[in-house]
């Protein structure tokens, strides 16, 4: 068994170097691991993405603070040793982190070659550069590229294309006709290619419509634990490239998206809609079908949208624009007075109202008008 690879170890100048970064402080310090603010020691380096987090910053034990331009001059963090990027060159603290810790902690290497447990199926096309676990299973007619690794019991239907460095890990299953572009990723669970949900109903009785398109992930997707992406009825599926599927998302037949999208936990997205470059849905956000979502468009968490939205827009809870959502949530934190002052203003009427009826049923309590005189 391969032993895990252990982090690799690197000055502070170094560091800097490689991310574009500075270095304030000394440089020549030794770094090993990227830790959380509490959990980080004199030989590690932590993070900092906002100034809500300096005080938590100040009281860390780590060697070395990675902060924005922003921050580096802040009483709180004086006199420590700190990398420095600069988000208006392009590198903003969460980014320059995702590439510390690939710096300091490289995945093992996958080495190629197909255990003798793997089931391959005849015409199939398997790159020498890729790497077959225990148990595969790949499908008469497949084509599995270079760098691919196919953990255990993955399983691979028939007449797919995996382009180069596709991952998929244990359990993950392809049905038939799926085709991951170069550098998709799908985790544990996760099934690719499965029938949409497509029924004809007629007196009472659910029939079955054949699901014959295919799914086609392009470049660099990645699909979460368990998250299930359904087959087109006659067409394609299509997640456009770079597009992130978190853990127990559900994507349904004919569904497109544009590139960059984000689709969080338990979203789900119903039959033939299509999605813009750089939608985000929230979690557990729902999408109904045969809807057109524009670029940009945001979904808050547990809404959910039942028409089409422009580019740009946000949704709050409902899925109704950003604008009005806090025009109605700014209105009903008031709701309590402006009942009160109602029901006050009601009372006023009523009030007016009985002396109003009562003037008119007893005119003899009234003062009676002097009567005129000509001259």
């Amino acid at each position: 068994m391969r032993e895990p690879v252990q982090p690799l170890p690197q000055t502070l100048s170094q560091l800097a170097e490689r991310l574009g970064g500075r270095v304030a402080g000394a440089g020549e310090r030794t770094v090993s691991a990227v830790k959380a603010l509490a959990q980080a020691g004199a030989g590690e380096i932590s993070f900092v993405v906002s100034g809500r987090f300096l005080d938590q910053a100040s009281a860390s034990g780590a060697g070395v603070l990675l902060v924005d331009e922003g921050m580096s001059s802040d009483p709180r963090i004086a006199g420590r040793d700190l990398l420095v990027v600069d988000p208006e060159q392009g590198l903003p603290v969460n980014l320059a982190m995702a590439r510390l810790v690939a710096l300091l902690h490289p995945q093992p290497p996958t080495e190629p070659g197909v255990h003798p447990t793997a089931v391959i199926g005849s015409a199939c096309r398997i790159d020498a550069a890729a790497y077959l676990g225990p148990y595969v299973v790949v499908g008469d007619g497949s084509r599995i590229g270079a760098g691919c690794a196919l953990h255990a019991h993955a399983v691979v239907g028939r007449h797919c294309a995996l382009g180069s460095g596709v991952v998929l890990h244990p359990h993950a299953v392809l049905y038939d006709e799926v085709e991951l572009e170069a550098g998709v990723t799908v985790h544990a669970g996760a099934v690719v290619g499965a029938d949409g949900f497509g029924y004809a109903t007629h007196d009472g009785v659910h029939h079955k419509v054949p699901q014959i398109g295919r799914v086609v992930l392009e470049r660099d997707v990645e699909v979460g634990a368990n998250a299930a992406i359904d087959r087109a009825t006659l067409g394609e599926t299509r997640l456009g490239a770079g597009t992130k599927v978190d853990n127990l998302v559900q994507v349904g037949h004919n569904v497109r998206t544009g590139q960059a999208c984000i689709l969080c936990g338990q979203s789900g997205i119903a039959g033939s809609t299509t999605l813009g470059d750089a939608v985000v849905l929230g979690g557990q956000a729902g999408i109904a079908d045969h809807l057109q979502v524009g670029d940009g468009v945001q979904v808050a968490a547990k809404s959910a949208l039942f028409e089409s939205a422009e580019g740009g827009a946000r949704g709050g809870i409902p899925a109704i624009d950003l604008r009005k959502w806090r025009r109605l949530t700014a209105v009903s934190s008031r709701l309590a007075e402006m009942f009160r002052r109602l029901r006050a203003v009601e009372r006023r009427l009523d009030d007016a109202e009985k002396a109003e009826s009562a003037e008119i049923s007893n005119p003899g309590n009234s003062k009676a008008e002097p009567s005129g005189q000509g001259g």
